[in-house]
């Protein structure tokens, strides 16, 4: 990558800014959210709704602000959503009153 080439945001390596920081090595405990999310990702992927390479590329089209405010697993069911609304499994409709209940 050449310094003409802009990084996207995920692109972390090398940015002077994080380098600073430690990097947390420790295990830590899975949430009950992180949990979900996680079975939910692993369900589509089994019934070939949604494959890895698609959440992938909807992590990476998030928006810089939000990717870099969001936990992984909230960039994991926010990538999740707009894959099954981009392919209309679900509508906005129902994911309002999802969110609603």
């Amino acid at each position: 990558m050449t310094e003409d080439t802009p990084r996207a945001m995920h692109d972390l390596g090398g940015v002077a800014k994080f380098m600073c920081e430690a990097v947390d090595v420790e295990p830590h405990e899975l949430t009950d959210f992180d949990r979900e999310v996680d079975a939910i990702r692993g369900i589509l992927g089994a019934k070939q709704v949604m494959s890895v390479d698609e959440l992938r590329r909807c992590i990476e089209a998030i928006p810089e602000a939000d990717y870099h405010r969001m936990s992984y697993y909230q960039r994991w069911i926010r990538s999740i959503t707009d894959n099954l609304l981009r392919k209309g499994i679900i509508t906005e409709a129902e994911l309002r009153m999802a969110m609603e209940a």
